[in-house]
């Protein structure tokens, strides 16, 4: 099939970014490898991580006023997962985009700087499937389009079509950032009491506890291959005709959370008593559900094990989601069962069950792995913390933080942790920051962009180009969507105008963004 724009992923920004181009009247394909749409925003994500509400404007301000619709608000920012999903399906049936579940990037053919056509395979998707080789292949399906939009968490079009990309975290002096590289400091996320980290207490020669990876930190500063944690957003109700009980874990193995207990024990030798707010952050969405996130030294964040899949195979990536999802069954099994966590965690702990009404074909466990952090495309524009900042610089290309912006941008400078070590002879967590922008800031048009040269007729606005520290201000999903619809209009306004995205006119592009009701520059306040 011949197409005008072809999108890869099908999050949040990908969904916007099929609406927004078949408002423009382009022929668009929308592919998603799973057969849910809609991404970690329908997956669990419903308290929703915003940074300033007035930042967010366009398509995702009106994602976020449908939803308030069904809640019969103006507007809701927190909201039930498959809400959010039908919404996200609604919508798409009104464009009447075209929409192709179950299919994942085979191969991607660029012939000097352009993609020329992608192969798809068939793969029925069930991410809680026992890890192992996926089934059922199928001869693979080409799709051919003027243009392509790679809205997938991982990058996979973009990194298949020979766009250059990073992994992990760069040094503190590649551009200039004191929140870069390994940490000298942890302060929050981590453990309050001293643990001992060994199997054999005291003993390391009897090796490290599960959950930790090793002894030694690294030199504070570099950079290492090292992403931050994932975990799942867990939306858990303890309303009687909605709850499915969780049961115990078929894979269980107590030692796994051995860390935890001794924690526990620990706080409790120094005068502590544990509370709920130590092991998990508990946000409630409508209908008496939770949206659990990862809180405390030992929660939902499986970390060191989001450090291979940005770049592994699809069968590799089965087993790591697969691993998140047992580490998870098994943590809650912990709490509500393991006599070193309080008697008040374990109770509320065990009246949570999932939900009847989410997740329907995953058995209510949530469809969507939360990954925060994958490749980052390396464009000639790299957003650092000085844009973030608003500090003159932009990290590589040393211009001002963008006169070319296609967004804002608003939230902390947000790494989750990214290993956890024996330190000093303890256990300790590394990587965690959380630090606030000096306010909005401008996303450029060229950190979506590939270089000149590299890719002519692909745009990514969800692994764009920024470095480690500055993609965890701007990976949040309102932003993602906002940069969903601005990618649209530049390939609009690229097929209009014939040129490559290298080549668009930002300043027609901007008015139409304006038009369309995006914010895309902000006053700073005195």
């Amino acid at each position: 099939m011949s197409l005008d724009l072809c999108i890869y992923g099908g999050t949040s920004a990908g969904v916007v970014a099929a609406i927004a181009a078949a408002k423009q009247k382009r022929s668009v394909l929308l592919i998603e490898p799973g057969r849910r749409l809609g991404g970690i925003s329908s997956g669990g994500l419903g308290f929703t991580d915003i940074g300033n509400k007035d930042a967010i404007g366009g398509m995702s301000r009106e994602f976020y006023r449908r939803l308030g619709k069904h809640y019969g608000k103006e507007e809701v920012w927190t909201f039930e997962p498959h809400v959010a999903e039908q919404i996200f399906r609604d919508w798409l049936a009104e464009a009447g985009v075209k929409v192709l579940l179950e299919h994942r990037l085979a191969e991607a053919e660029n012939d000097r700087g352009r993609i020329r056509r992608i192969l798809l395979e068939h793969v029925p998707a069930d991410a809680f499937n026992a890890p192992g080789p996926a089934a059922n292949l199928r001869e693979h399906v080409p799709v051919e389009a003027s243009t392509y939009i790679d809205a997938s968490y991982e990058g996979d079009l973009m990194a298949a079509a020979n766009v250059s990309f990073t992994v992990g975290r760069e040094s503190a002096s590649k551009y200039g950032e004191s929140l870069n590289g390994i940490r000298a400091n942890t302060p929050k996320h981590q453990f309050l009491v001293p643990v001992d980290p060994y199997v054999k207490s005291g003993d390391p020669a009897s090796g490290l506890l599960p959950l930790v990876q090793g002894t030694d930190i690294g030199t504070p500063g570099d950079g290492d291959h090292r992403v931050q944690a994932y975990n799942f957003r867990l939306c858990l109700t303890a309303v009687p005709v909605n709850r499915i009980p969780i049961p115990p874990p078929q894979q269980y193995q107590a030692q796994t959370y051995e860390l935890l207990g001794r924690y526990l024990d620990a706080l409790r030798a120094l005068g502590e008593t544990p509370n709920l707010a130590m092991l998990l952050n508990v946000n409630m969405v409508p209908n008496r559900k939770t949206d659990i996130n990862n809180n405390g030294a030992v929660s939902t964040d499986f970390i060191g094990e989001s450090w291979s899949y940005p770049q592994a195979d699809y069968q590799s990536r089965r087993r790591i989601w697969h691993a998140h999802q047992v580490y998870t069954h098994g943590l809650l099994h912990f709490l509500r069962t393991d006599p070193r966590v309080p008697a008040e965690i374990r109770r509320y702990v065990g009246f949570l069950g999932l939900c009847k009404d989410e997740f329907t074909d995953t058995h209510g466990w949530p469809h969507q792995l939360y990954i925060r952090e994958a490749r980052r495309m390396v464009s000639p524009f790299v957003i650092t913390q000085s844009v973030c900042e608003h500090k003159s610089g932009s990290g590589s290309s040393g211009s001002a933080p963008a006169d070319d912006s296609i967004g804002l941008a608003s939230y902390n400078m947000d790494s989750h942790n990214c290993q956890r070590v024996v330190r000093n002879g303890f256990a300790h967590n590394e990587g965690d920051v959380q630090a606030p922008p000096a306010g909005p800031y401008p996303i450029s048009y060229r950190a979506i962009t590939p270089a000149a040269g590299e890719c002519e007729n692909l745009l990514v606005p969800v692994c764009l180009s920024a470095s480690h520290i500055a993609y965890g201000s701007v990976r949040m999903e309102p932003v993602f969507m906002v940069l969903g619809q601005s990618a649209a209009a530049a390939v609009s306004l690229a097929l209009e105008r014939n040129t490559g995205v290298q080549d668009v006119d930002v300043t027609v592009l901007r008015q139409r963004l304006r038009e369309a009701g995006q914010v895309l520059d902000w006053e700073r306040k005195a």
